[in-house]
């Protein structure tokens, strides 16, 4: 009898966890590969894959029993990535590659009969592991070295047939490891503010929204502006940090959405989903859970246009995300938990014909209709969006005659200003729309006169607690916009006219 074990990796959420791939080989009278430890179908057909591979690279397999074992038992194994790990474990078993050398790195990817390798996902999260576990380095297939290898620490060796994986294992000085290009902030858009005519009040509170991570709802008439400037609020966020851009790479390497030839997504997400959409491809799931599109959008902007069309159970999966940023999916296969940090922003008409208020346009729907289209976005959803701001049509003459508008390059300088204060005060990667109960008593005292204010507008409004919190933490976002330590009457007063919709 003859053992081996070589190193592969399984995915829980957007992390990686090790598994142990053990090979037990023994003579018989003919040939079998049994996989074991809770394998998916396709884990089970790697057998079909592997054997085939190993005798178009040039290894002849006898007649053995062959037993491998994925441990731990008790996680659900899926996909073809552990081709690589079973065929080395094979090879090191009959003593073909040394099997010393294996245990120092984890290895990964799909074979072709051929022998050859296959992409894979989740290269950033098992690169992330492979250091965790102070291993030398990870063997995968060439596609996705550059993107492991933005992991500083360790050998990546990106390979492109299982006889290379061979080659490199019996002789590593020979297959220099793969070295990662540099990181460089990306800041190019396509859409600048200043192109944008008017509609100074929703340009503000994008802002504000950008500056402090703040959720926001346009409502106006079709034309006037509303996607443009959702689009637009990407050129004035601050540009990814490495951290950042690190853990939004994992979500994209875990839901296999790296975009070719990309190995670290250097611009923050603007995430636009149709309202077809169904629940678990807005914030996640499946039988084997992936990212949604709201995790898709981690660290950037989620964007949902016309909001009423989309299914009002699917909008309720949302409060919770936006509420704790992060969304947790339970499935019989376990329990993983995706981080959901965006800005939400929604648009949408005023009526079903979209011209309620129309200067020009006569609204063609009863008031019955205007009732029945406002009612599915409910007042819990409504509460947990900062800002509601409307958007007017523009006329002939706005659109020939008013003057180009402040760029994003201003505005960003303000916001990435902004910024800094707030992670100077609540620690990295906090914005103000993040600050908890305790950190609002802290950070957001007021005056006598703002409170005043506050109290009459809460009474009048019908405020909720949670947005009240809301009223203040938008309040704080402008008071930094403006420089100010303490936030004033006129930083609640315009914090207030962007609830004034509900």
């Amino acid at each position: 009898m003859k053992f081996a074990r070589s190193l592969s990796f399984a995915f829980i959420g957007i992390d990686a966890t090790l598994i142990e791939v053990e090979v037990d080989v023994k003579s018989a009278e003919k040939f079998s590969l049994v996989v074991v430890g809770l394998p998916d179908a396709a884990v089970k057909e790697s057998k079909d894959r592997v054997i085939p591979a190993l005798k178009n690279s040039g290894y002849s397999s006898d007649a053995l029993h062959i037993t491998v074992n994925l441990a731990p038992g008790d996680i659900k194994k899926e996909g073809p990535l552990y081709d690589l790990s079973i065929a080395l474990g094979l090879l090191a078993a009959q003593e073909c590659i040394p099997k010393q050398t294996l245990q120092d790195y984890l290895c990964g990817g799909e074979l072709s009969l051929s022998g050859t390798m296959r992409p894979m996902r989740g290269a950033l999260p098992a690169a992330l592991l492979a250091r965790k576990l102070h291993k030398k380095g990870i063997i995968l297939p060439l596609a996705n070295a550059q993107e492991a290898a933005v992991v500083p620490g360790i050998e990546v060796i990106g390979i492109s047939s299982l006889k290379e994986a061979c080659a490199f294992l019996q002789n590593p000085n020979q297959h220099p490891p793969i070295q990662s290009a540099p990181f460089i902030e990306e800041t190019t858009t396509l859409l600048d503010m200043e192109d944008i005519k008017g509609q100074l009040s929703a340009k503000r509170a994008a802002e504000i929204a950008a500056a402090g991570g703040h959720n926001l709802l346009f409502f106006g008439p079709p034309g006037s502006g509303k996607t443009l400037i959702a689009k637009a609020l990407c050129s004035i966020l601050p540009p990814l940090s490495l951290e950042e851009a690190l853990e939004v790479t994992k979500i994209y390497s875990i839901a296999g959405k790296i975009p070719e030839k990309t190995s670290l997504i250097q611009k923050r997400p603007f995430r636009n989903p149709h309202h077809t959409i169904s629940a678990s491809g807005l914030i996640g799931g499946g039988s084997f859970p992936r990212p949604g599109e709201i995790s898709l959008a981690h660290y950037g902007v989620l964007f949902l246009d016309e909001l009423p069309e989309f299914s009002r159970f699917i909008l309720e999966t949302l409060r919770q995300p936006l509420e704790n940023g992060s969304v947790s999916i339970a499935r019989a296969q376990g329990h993983v938990t995706f981080p959901t940090n965006c800005i939400f922003i929604a648009a949408m008409n005023p009526c079903p014909c979209g011209f309620l208020g129309h200067p020009q346009k006569r609204c063609s729907d009863t008031p019955l209709q205007v009732q029945r289209y406002k009612s599915k976005i409910s007042g819990p959803l409504l509460d947990r969006i900062d800002m509601h701001v409307e958007v007017p049509a523009l006329s002939f003459s706005d659109l020939t005659h008013l003057p180009k508008g402040e760029s994003s390059t201003s505005i960003r300088t303000r916001v990435i200003n902004a910024r800094s204060k707030q992670q100077a005060r609540l620690g990295p990667l906090k914005t103000n729309a993040l600050m908890s109960s305790q950190e609002i008593s802290l950070y957001c005292p007021i005056d006598t006169s703002s409170q005043l204010l506050l109290r009459d507008a809460t009474e009048k409004m019908n405020i909720s607690a949670r947005g009240y919190h809301r009223i203040l933490k938008v309040a704080r976002t402008i008071a930094d916009l403006e420089d100010s330590l303490v936030i004033t009457s006129d930083h609640i007063m315009e914090a207030l006219t962007f609830r004034s919709w509900t």
